[in-house]
């Protein structure tokens, strides 16, 4: 009676491989060694550990173009392209440690010594928000970041925004500066005429108080537009 052959060991998935590689990569050479999808692989392996990732990480950078545009998409779209809770909130937690980190390097320093961090951070911030918002940055008499909130939210082509409520906030931090910041989502970072009279508005009222504007920041998709840099401060 013929003794039936050993079934042989079944071959390990081919993406395991993969996975180690592109791990040693990022330990050994760092993150700049690794392309824009395989970052995302990287970030997809703890959330979908039994599945070759790179087809859909691929597929998902070509639907949204850039991996911070990704990370900041709305949870909503990220599920329709079948990401489970886990990976959603593992993107979004990225994204929210990545603002984190550019905050920390601004706050309790003086902006002006490094303004390129400041639009960068409201750039982060910002940029992808599909509603309008205005932020502000309180500085103290050093002109050093004291406090950074977002004092309205609006639809996505206005904010109403209160002058009395900005000062009366800034009062209450201690602030003889203020940066402002708004977005525009519509990507156009051009001042309004509604934008301009409002920073005149904020200004008038600020003025008596010994509270300076050093400026306005309009947050597009692509782009930062500077009231200072316009002339318009």
């Amino acid at each position: 009676m013929a003794t039936a052959s050993p079934t042989p060991p079944r071959a390990p998935p081919h993406y395991e491989g993969h996975r180690d590689r592109l791990r040693a990569r990022l330990l050994g050479s760092g993150a700049d060694s690794l392309k824009d999808y395989e970052l995302l692989e990287v970030l997809l392996f703890a959330a979908i550990p039994r599945r070759d990732v790179k087809p859909l990480a691929k597929k998902l950078l070509d639907e949204f173009d850039s991996l911070w545009s990704l990370l900041n998409a709305p949870a909503e779209r990220l599920s329709a392209f079948g990401l489970s809770n886990n990976a959603i909130c593992l993107l979004k937690t990225t994204a929210a440690a990545s603002r984190r980190g550019l905050k920390s390097t601004i706050m309790d320093r003086p902006v002006l010594d490094s303004w390129q961090r400041v639009v960068d951070y409201c750039r982060a911030a910002m940029a992808h928000e599909a509603k309008e918002q205005f932020r502000l940055l309180f500085l103290d008499r050093r002109n050093r970041l004291i406090a950074e909130e977002v004092q309205q939210r609006g639809t996505i082509d206005h904010t109403p925004v209160y002058p009395r409520e900005i000062v009366q906030r800034a009062l209450e931090v201690g602030a003889g500066a203020l940066v402002l910041a708004h977005n525009h989502p519509s990507g156009d970072v051009m001042p309004s005429k509604a934008d301009i009279q409002m920073t005149r508005e904020i200004v008038a009222a600020c003025t008596p108080l010994d509270i300076a504007i050093h400026d306005h920041l309009i947050v597009g998709r692509d782009e930062v537009a500077s009231f200072k840099a316009l002339g318009l401060l």
